[in-house]
Protein backbone atom coordinates (compact mmCIF):
# COMPACT_ATOMS: atom_id res chain seq x y z
CA UNK A 1 0.00 0.00 0.00
CA UNK A 2 1.55 3.21 -1.24
CA UNK A 3 1.74 6.17 1.82
CA UNK A 4 0.63 9.63 1.68
CA UNK A 5 0.76 12.45 3.82
CA UNK A 6 -1.88 14.71 3.92
CA UNK A 7 -1.39 18.29 5.15
CA UNK A 8 -4.28 20.15 6.12
CA UNK A 9 -5.28 23.96 7.59
CA UNK A 10 -8.66 23.56 8.85
CA UNK A 11 -8.98 27.52 9.02
CA UNK A 12 -7.96 28.21 5.13
CA UNK A 13 -10.44 30.09 3.27
CA UNK A 14 -13.98 29.82 4.59
CA UNK A 15 -13.36 26.23 6.20
CA UNK A 16 -15.35 24.49 4.24
CA UNK A 17 -12.45 21.86 3.64
CA UNK A 18 -13.06 20.66 6.82
CA UNK A 19 -16.51 19.41 5.95
CA UNK A 20 -15.46 17.32 3.00
CA UNK A 21 -12.44 15.63 5.05
CA UNK A 22 -14.53 11.94 5.10
CA UNK A 23 -14.55 12.85 1.30
CA UNK A 24 -11.46 13.48 0.49
CA UNK A 25 -10.25 10.42 2.54
CA UNK A 26 -12.17 8.45 1.24
CA UNK A 27 -10.79 9.08 -2.49
CA UNK A 28 -7.52 8.18 -1.20
CA UNK A 29 -7.97 5.44 0.57
CA UNK A 30 -10.09 3.81 -2.40
CA UNK A 31 -6.40 4.96 -4.44
CA UNK A 32 -4.79 2.61 -2.40
CA UNK A 33 -3.57 5.08 -0.10
CA UNK A 34 -2.50 4.39 3.49
CA UNK A 35 -3.01 8.17 4.57
CA UNK A 36 -1.03 10.04 7.65
CA UNK A 37 -3.62 13.43 8.07
CA UNK A 38 -1.54 16.17 9.98
CA UNK A 39 -3.84 19.14 10.80
CA UNK A 40 -1.96 22.50 11.07
CA UNK A 41 -2.68 24.79 14.51
CA UNK A 42 -0.17 28.01 13.14
CA UNK A 43 1.67 29.53 10.94
CA UNK A 44 4.61 27.24 10.25
CA UNK A 45 3.86 24.32 11.67
CA UNK A 46 2.83 23.15 8.33
CA UNK A 47 6.57 23.33 7.01
CA UNK A 48 7.59 21.74 10.43
CA UNK A 49 5.61 18.90 9.62
CA UNK A 50 6.35 18.13 6.40
CA UNK A 51 10.14 17.98 7.12
CA UNK A 52 9.73 15.64 9.97
CA UNK A 53 7.39 13.14 8.20
CA UNK A 54 7.80 13.18 4.90
CA UNK A 55 10.05 10.22 4.82
CA UNK A 56 9.19 7.43 3.05
CA UNK A 57 6.32 9.03 2.15
CA UNK A 58 4.88 8.18 -1.77
CA UNK A 59 2.68 11.30 -1.66
CA UNK A 60 2.53 14.34 0.24
CA UNK A 61 -0.82 16.30 -0.40
CA UNK A 62 -1.89 19.70 1.47
CA UNK A 63 -5.25 21.09 1.80
CA UNK A 64 -5.28 25.12 2.59
CA UNK A 65 -4.68 28.14 0.76
CA UNK A 66 -1.49 29.40 -1.17
CA UNK A 67 0.35 29.96 2.34
CA UNK A 68 -0.40 26.16 3.42
CA UNK A 69 0.76 24.96 0.11
CA UNK A 70 3.78 27.51 0.33
CA UNK A 71 4.91 25.42 3.52
CA UNK A 72 4.17 22.28 2.54
CA UNK A 73 6.69 23.07 -0.82
CA UNK A 74 9.12 24.89 1.53
CA UNK A 75 9.32 21.75 4.09
CA UNK A 76 9.68 19.53 1.31
CA UNK A 77 12.38 21.53 -0.36
CA UNK A 78 14.41 21.44 3.05
CA UNK A 79 14.49 17.52 2.81
CA UNK A 80 16.31 17.41 -0.35
CA UNK A 81 13.57 14.65 -1.20
CA UNK A 82 11.78 14.02 -4.46
CA UNK A 83 8.10 13.43 -3.68
CA UNK A 84 5.46 14.61 -5.73
CA UNK A 85 3.05 16.70 -4.09
CA UNK A 86 -1.27 17.41 -4.27
CA UNK A 87 -2.93 20.30 -3.66
CA UNK A 88 -6.46 21.01 -2.95
CA UNK A 89 -7.27 24.82 -2.96
CA UNK A 90 -9.34 26.02 -0.21
CA UNK A 91 -8.14 29.37 0.63
CA UNK A 92 -9.74 32.62 -0.36
CA UNK A 93 -8.09 33.28 -3.56
CA UNK A 94 -5.88 30.24 -4.65
CA UNK A 95 -4.03 32.14 -7.79
CA UNK A 96 -1.18 29.21 -7.80
CA UNK A 97 -4.04 26.79 -7.97
CA UNK A 98 -5.79 28.83 -10.61
CA UNK A 99 -2.39 29.16 -12.64
CA UNK A 100 -1.84 25.51 -12.62
CA UNK A 101 -5.54 24.73 -13.74
CA UNK A 102 -6.23 22.40 -10.35
CA UNK A 103 -10.18 22.05 -9.52
CA UNK A 104 -11.35 24.94 -7.39
CA UNK A 105 -14.21 22.04 -6.00
CA UNK A 106 -12.57 20.15 -3.10
CA UNK A 107 -13.23 16.48 -3.66
CA UNK A 108 -13.21 16.73 -7.82
CA UNK A 109 -8.83 18.41 -6.53
CA UNK A 110 -8.72 15.44 -4.67
CA UNK A 111 -9.42 13.01 -7.68
CA UNK A 112 -7.27 14.94 -10.29
CA UNK A 113 -4.36 14.48 -7.42
CA UNK A 114 -4.62 10.10 -7.80
CA UNK A 115 -5.53 9.74 -10.67
CA UNK A 116 -3.86 12.83 -12.45
CA UNK A 117 0.01 12.39 -13.46
CA UNK A 118 2.90 14.82 -11.84
CA UNK A 119 3.96 17.87 -13.81
CA UNK A 120 7.35 19.49 -13.25
CA UNK A 121 6.96 23.33 -12.28
CA UNK A 122 9.93 26.17 -11.67
CA UNK A 123 9.82 27.04 -7.86
CA UNK A 124 11.48 30.34 -6.68
CA UNK A 125 14.49 30.94 -4.09
CA UNK A 126 14.17 34.19 -2.15
CA UNK A 127 17.38 34.21 -0.43
CA UNK A 128 17.01 31.65 1.89
CA UNK A 129 13.49 31.27 1.74
CA UNK A 130 11.54 29.33 -1.16
CA UNK A 131 7.96 30.69 -2.97
CA UNK A 132 6.01 29.19 -4.92
CA UNK A 133 4.26 31.57 -7.39
CA UNK A 134 4.85 35.33 -6.15
CA UNK A 135 7.55 37.95 -4.60
CA UNK A 136 6.17 41.39 -4.54
CA UNK A 137 6.19 44.57 -2.54
CA UNK A 138 4.47 47.43 -2.33
CA UNK A 139 1.06 48.83 -2.75
CA UNK A 140 -1.78 45.66 -2.53
CA UNK A 141 1.54 43.83 -0.57
CA UNK A 142 0.29 43.93 2.98
CA UNK A 143 -3.04 42.86 1.46
CA UNK A 144 -2.54 39.43 1.61
CA UNK A 145 -0.69 38.79 5.06
CA UNK A 146 -2.55 42.22 6.93
CA UNK A 147 -6.48 41.14 6.22
CA UNK A 148 -7.67 39.45 8.79
CA UNK A 149 -8.66 35.65 8.31
CA UNK A 150 -12.44 36.30 9.29
CA UNK A 151 -12.63 39.28 6.85
CA UNK A 152 -10.94 36.72 4.28
CA UNK A 153 -13.38 34.18 4.91
CA UNK A 154 -16.97 36.60 4.98
CA UNK A 155 -15.59 38.21 1.65
CA UNK A 156 -12.86 36.45 0.46
CA UNK A 157 -11.68 38.25 -3.03
CA UNK A 158 -13.52 41.01 -2.10
CA UNK A 159 -11.21 41.36 1.02
CA UNK A 160 -8.47 41.99 -1.38
CA UNK A 161 -9.35 44.15 -3.30
CA UNK A 162 -11.29 47.09 -0.22
CA UNK A 163 -7.57 46.70 1.63
CA UNK A 164 -6.10 47.52 -1.39
CA UNK A 165 -7.56 50.33 -2.46
CA UNK A 166 -7.50 51.40 1.43
CA UNK A 167 -3.66 51.39 0.81
CA UNK A 168 -3.80 53.91 -2.47
CA UNK A 169 -4.73 56.35 0.13
CA UNK A 170 -1.37 55.60 1.45
CA UNK A 171 0.67 55.53 -1.22
CA UNK A 172 5.00 55.47 -1.14
CA UNK A 173 7.34 55.37 -3.58
CA UNK A 174 9.83 53.05 -2.74
CA UNK A 175 13.50 53.41 -4.46
CA UNK A 176 14.95 50.35 -6.36
CA UNK A 177 17.61 48.82 -7.87
CA UNK A 178 16.95 45.61 -9.80
CA UNK A 179 18.89 43.56 -11.95
CA UNK A 180 16.58 41.33 -14.40
CA UNK A 181 19.57 38.56 -16.27
CA UNK A 182 22.13 41.30 -16.24
CA UNK A 183 19.49 44.32 -17.19
CA UNK A 184 19.59 47.30 -15.11
CA UNK A 185 16.31 48.78 -13.99
CA UNK A 186 16.37 51.56 -11.71
CA UNK A 187 13.69 53.95 -10.47
CA UNK A 188 10.79 54.92 -7.79
CA UNK A 189 8.23 52.34 -7.67
CA UNK A 190 4.90 51.85 -6.09
CA UNK A 191 4.56 48.23 -6.67
CA UNK A 192 6.96 45.15 -7.95
CA UNK A 193 6.38 41.14 -8.25
CA UNK A 194 8.32 38.69 -9.07
CA UNK A 195 5.76 35.64 -10.23
CA UNK A 196 5.65 32.87 -11.65
CA UNK A 197 1.66 32.76 -12.01
CA UNK A 198 -1.27 34.27 -13.97
CA UNK A 199 -2.84 36.12 -10.63
CA UNK A 200 -1.10 38.22 -7.96
CA UNK A 201 -2.64 38.22 -4.46
CA UNK A 202 -6.14 38.02 -6.21
CA UNK A 203 -5.75 41.34 -7.59
CA UNK A 204 -3.55 41.75 -10.64
CA UNK A 205 -3.67 39.75 -13.20
CA UNK A 206 -1.27 38.23 -16.62
CA UNK A 207 -2.14 37.24 -19.80
CA UNK A 208 -2.21 32.98 -19.35
CA UNK A 209 -0.23 33.20 -23.22
CA UNK A 210 2.86 35.05 -20.87
CA UNK A 211 3.26 32.79 -18.53
CA UNK A 212 4.98 29.49 -18.38
CA UNK A 213 4.59 27.80 -14.99
CA UNK A 214 7.76 25.13 -16.22
CA UNK A 215 10.19 27.32 -18.81
CA UNK A 216 12.62 28.34 -16.00
CA UNK A 217 11.63 31.95 -15.79
CA UNK A 218 9.66 34.51 -13.73
CA UNK A 219 7.40 37.41 -14.94
CA UNK A 220 9.07 40.55 -12.88
CA UNK A 221 6.15 43.37 -13.18
CA UNK A 222 7.08 46.66 -11.48
CA UNK A 223 4.66 49.90 -11.48
CA UNK A 224 6.47 53.21 -11.08
CA UNK A 225 5.32 55.23 -8.99
CA UNK A 226 3.17 57.80 -10.53
CA UNK A 227 3.74 61.68 -10.02
CA UNK A 228 0.20 63.33 -10.71
CA UNK A 229 -2.84 62.35 -10.43
CA UNK A 230 -3.19 61.57 -14.22
CA UNK A 231 -0.36 59.25 -13.92
CA UNK A 232 -2.05 57.39 -11.67
CA UNK A 233 -5.17 56.77 -13.76
CA UNK A 234 -2.78 55.58 -16.91
CA UNK A 235 -1.74 53.12 -14.41
CA UNK A 236 -4.86 51.65 -13.60
CA UNK A 237 -5.98 51.86 -17.10
CA UNK A 238 -2.51 50.11 -18.21
CA UNK A 239 -3.13 46.94 -15.38
CA UNK A 240 -6.72 46.68 -16.38
CA UNK A 241 -6.20 46.19 -20.14
CA UNK A 242 -2.92 43.99 -19.50
CA UNK A 243 -0.58 46.88 -21.46
CA UNK A 244 2.17 45.73 -19.42
CA UNK A 245 5.11 47.80 -21.19
CA UNK A 246 4.55 51.18 -21.16
CA UNK A 247 5.87 54.09 -19.68
CA UNK A 248 4.34 53.57 -16.30
CA UNK A 249 4.90 49.55 -16.14
CA UNK A 250 8.08 47.57 -16.83
CA UNK A 251 7.61 43.13 -17.77
CA UNK A 252 10.33 41.51 -18.15
CA UNK A 253 10.94 37.51 -17.95
CA UNK A 254 14.21 36.39 -16.34
CA UNK A 255 15.80 33.63 -14.72
CA UNK A 256 17.68 35.52 -11.84
CA UNK A 257 16.38 38.71 -9.80
CA UNK A 258 19.12 40.49 -7.73
CA UNK A 259 17.18 43.37 -6.00
CA UNK A 260 19.00 46.67 -4.20
CA UNK A 261 16.16 47.98 -1.99
CA UNK A 262 15.90 49.44 1.36
CA UNK A 263 16.19 46.65 4.11
CA UNK A 264 12.71 48.29 6.30
CA UNK A 265 10.76 47.30 2.96
CA UNK A 266 8.43 44.52 3.40
CA UNK A 267 8.73 41.81 0.87
CA UNK A 268 5.34 39.11 1.02
CA UNK A 269 6.11 35.42 -0.25
CA UNK A 270 2.65 33.47 -1.30
CA UNK A 271 0.63 36.00 0.85
CA UNK A 272 2.92 35.61 3.83
CA UNK A 273 5.40 38.74 5.16
CA UNK A 274 9.03 38.29 4.69
CA UNK A 275 11.29 40.99 6.00
CA UNK A 276 13.03 43.07 3.62
CA UNK A 277 17.09 42.98 3.23
CA UNK A 278 18.93 45.45 1.34
CA UNK A 279 20.67 43.55 -1.05
CA UNK A 280 18.63 40.42 -2.26
CA UNK A 281 18.75 37.76 -4.87
CA UNK A 282 15.89 35.71 -6.37
CA UNK A 283 16.51 32.80 -8.48
CA UNK A 284 14.32 30.69 -10.33
CA UNK A 285 14.81 26.80 -9.42
CA UNK A 286 13.69 24.94 -12.76
CA UNK A 287 11.46 21.92 -12.72
CA UNK A 288 12.31 21.86 -8.81
CA UNK A 289 8.84 20.31 -7.88
CA UNK A 290 6.47 18.11 -8.94
CA UNK A 291 2.96 18.66 -9.03
CA UNK A 292 0.22 16.06 -9.69
CA UNK A 293 -2.69 17.40 -11.62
Amino acid sequence: MKKMLFVMNPNAGTRKAKRYLADILGVFNRADYQVEVYMTACQGDGEAAVIRRAKDQDLIVCCGGDGTFNETVSGLMKTGLDIPVGYIPAGSTNDFAKALGLSQKIVDAAKQIVNGEGVKVDLGRFGSRYFTYVASFGVFTRTSYATPQNVKNALGHTAYLLEGISELSQIRKVPIKMEIDGEVVEDNFLFGAICNSTSIGGILTLDPKQVDLTDGKFEVLLVRAPRDLSEIGECIQAVQKQVYNCKMITFRSASIVKITAPESMSWTLDGERAEGQDLIEVENLHHAIKIMK
